[in-house]
């Protein structure tokens, strides 16, 4: 069975929910916060104002250049406020608040459930579908996808890789998308496929899904050019790099997008919202999100309105257990801790896992005993010892030299270390200050 080449490890996988059906959730919250960069890129500039009534649906912020995303509304109701509001994790970003008033969708939406298949448009329209329904990556780096569908000029994909890998422990939202939306995804594969004019498809699917890689290999065998590999379990898989590593032995060295080996990854989730978007003329105003963890009551798969409140979710759920220590936005490996539970699911809210005290509090951090197990399982082939060491001494142009840059931030360094090291946290801080001082100097040129 196929994985990548260099390190890796296989953390618990703990997912909860992988056998439970994906559940709408339908009760609405009296106000959602929509903010309006919920993607990589510009933010996108509002083109409402207060007082403004708007439905589900509605465009309610365009996008602000090239590499950025068109924001929708995800309710009907009056527009109250555009302002600055405090994200996940405490950073202040404008958004849009809007009053909930009943559940009005735009005529334009296809709401039935029926698969229409009968679309012909060609590659140029479909991105341009694309971009007006405001999809972005679903794997978690929410970039724009319309970006990555327009290679720049001398530079052609040959081979579109679906990530459904879904490495991360806990978060089961992309299996159970399988599991229940395979027809639609397929659709959506074959207009990407249109989109970027390639004739083979790679679906990456670990092998802890055998009834995912089932269905998907029973779907994908009636289209021509789209075959599904099944994975090795290996953390972190899901990451791009590794995932064409994987399935088609290319490597990208470093400072290479995959553009550059003739590939475009896409998220399962993404090709599911690009069948919503072309067949229902849907934009992308929802999303599933694993909502889970050991001590909640009910771990769920939810399909969840973007700007409905962190807080409004785990109550659907249970509620916060008494022993609760921290809630992190995504899986334990790569997500962050939430330090605002009034914030908004976005688009790129994968998951919303709860952790109880004993799991979440940090073993106390003992000296480096120098045994060398965060550079066996450094996916990038790294040192993560040294370069924690550089960034605790500030040593930027020695962390440069190191290729600090190059870290996925996966996290499988501090995951492994023995002496309960924070090296993940350093080397993200070295990493962040290394890309400052890169940018600095190219803006000099």
């Amino acid at each position: 069975m196929k994985t990548f080449k260099i390190g890796g490890i296989h953390p618990e996988e703990n997912k909860l929910s992988a056998s439970v059906a994906i559940e709408t959730l339908s009760k609405l919250p009296n106000r959602v916060v929509i903010p309006l960069s919920q993607h990589i890129g510009a933010p996108a500039i509002p083109v409402v104002e207060k007082g403004d009534k708007v439905k589900v649906g509605t465009l309610i912020a365009r996008t602000s250049g090239f590499v950025s995303a068109n924001i929708h509304s995800s309710v009907s109701g009056t527009i109250v406020k555009i302002d600055d509001f405090a994200d996940a994790f405490g950073i202040k970003k404008q958004s849009i608040e809007i009053e909930v008033e009943g559940d009005e969708w735009e005529e334009s939406i296809d709401k039935n459930a029926k698969i229409d298949r009968t679309f012909n448009l060609s590659s140029e329209k479909i991105i341009e579908k694309i971009t007006e329904a405001g999809i972005v990556g679903l794997g978690g780096a929410t970039f724009p996808t319309q970006v990555k569908l327009t290679p720049p000029a001398g530079k052609k994909a040959d081979t579109l890789i679906i990530n459904a890998v879904e490495c991360e422990p806990y978060l089961t939202s992309d299996h159970r998308l399988m599991l229940e939306k395979g027809k639609e995804i397929l659709i959506g594969i074959q207009l990407l496929m249109k989109a970027t004019k390639v004739n083979r498809v790679i679906i990456g699917i670990e092998s802890n899904k055998p009834d995912a890689i089932e269905l998907m290999t029973t779907l994908s065998s009636r289209t021509m050019g789209v075959e599904v590999c099944p994975l090795e379990l290996k953390y972190p898989q899901g990451s791009e790099k590794q995932l064409i590593v994987a399935t088609t032995g290319r490597e990208l060295a470093s400072g290479l997008l995959p553009i550059d080996v003739g590939v475009i990854v896409q998220n399962v989730g993404t090709a599911y919202a690009v069948f919503e978007a072309i067949v229902k003329n849907k934009p992308l105003i929802e999303r599933v999100v694993t909502v889970t963890g050991k001590s909640l009551k009910q771990p769920k798969n939810l399909l969840v309105r973007v700007g409905t409140p962190i807080q409004f979710v785990i109550d659907s759920v249970g509620g916060l257990p008494a022993d609760t220590g921290k809630v992190i936005a995504g899986g334990p490996m790569m997500g962050k801790a939430v330090s605002n539970l009034n914030a908004s699911v976005t688009k790129g809210t994968s998951g919303i896992l709860v952790m109880s005290n004993k799991e979440s509090k940090r073993e106390e951090m003992e000296n480096c005993i120098r045994c060398g197990k965060c550079v066996e399982v450094c996916c990038m082939g790294l040192q993560p010892y040294l370069m924690m060491k550089l960034a605790e001494k500030s040593m930027w142009k020695e962390a440069e030299e190191e290729a600090i840059y190059d870290c996925l931030e996966c996290g499988s360094c501090s995951y492994i270390c023995p002496s309960h090291r924070p090296l993940l946290d350093y080397v993200r801080y070295g990493k962040s200050k290394v890309m400052q001082i890169r940018r600095e100097r190219s803006a000099k040129k």
